[in-house]
């Protein structure tokens, strides 16, 4: 409807601007117009969007172990986009800071702030969706958590040690290798179809991988998956 009202608004002064016409070769040519752009245009730039296969089950047995992953993953994802963004901030903050103590004092701040977001809501996590956590982190971090640990002795030490304790069994220094690990591919391919279903909000990965690759890779041997 504002479409319409903005096309009888525009129609009678581009009639009466008097213009002389832009001469055009004998090709008709659509032109759209944009709700707040004045530009026309011939074409309207969309996001690239990845073309999902069709994934098949091996057996009912491989089509439940899906499910559990895809809602595992799709409930520990937004925790380790948070953790990028976070890490991000953080490091920005304190490359501004010029003196220790100010450093000191930002890290502490941080870290209070962080328990009180995260710490209870992450001890509450399985073994197996802490696991799938920190290959996420790795993912949208390009660093383990073992290395965040090591390198950011700040606020986020506290942080990580806090909520891993409580996380039996996993390993801080695996990383997100979908090339490889085919339940990585698996978990990549499940945010892709969440991103493009709207379920998850996209957030580019730190590390290069090619999906298509991958795909190619899994989808086309012997054993595959299932369809969700």
């Amino acid at each position: 409807m504002k479409l319409i009202k903005f096309l009888f608004l525009v129609f009678p002064m581009l009639v009466m601007a008097q213009l002389e016409p832009i001469q055009q070769d004998s090709t008709n040519v659509e032109y759209i117009l944009i709700e707040g752009d004045s530009i026309p245009k011939t074409a309207i730039d969309l996001n690239e969007v990845l073309l999902l296969q069709n994934l098949k089950f091996d057996s009912k047995q491989d089509r439940i172990k899906y499910l559990i992953l895809k809602r595992k993953t799709i409930k520990v994802y937004p925790y380790a986009k948070l953790a990028a963004e976070r890490l991000t901030a953080l490091n920005d903050r304190l490359e501004s800071l010029k003196t220790k103590r100010a450093k000191k004092r930002y890290a502490k701040i941080i870290q209070k702030y962080i328990e009180e977001e995260f710490s209870e809501e992450l001890k509450k996590l399985t073994r197996t969706e802490g696991q799938i956590l920190v290959k996420l982190i790795h993912r949208q971090t390009g660093k383990t958590t073992f290395e965040l640990i090591k390198e950011l002795r700040n606020g986020w030490r506290a942080f990580w040690f806090n909520t891993t304790a409580s996380m039996f069994d996993i390993s801080l220094k695996r990383e997100f290798d979908p090339l490889n690990v085919k339940e990585d591919f698996l978990i990549e391919d499940i945010l892709e179809r969440a991103f493009q279903d709207g379920k998850l909000d996209r957030q580019e990965p730190a590390i290069d991988f090619d999906y298509y690759e991958l795909t190619d890779k899994w989808l086309t041997s012997k054993s595959q998956v299932t369809k969700q």
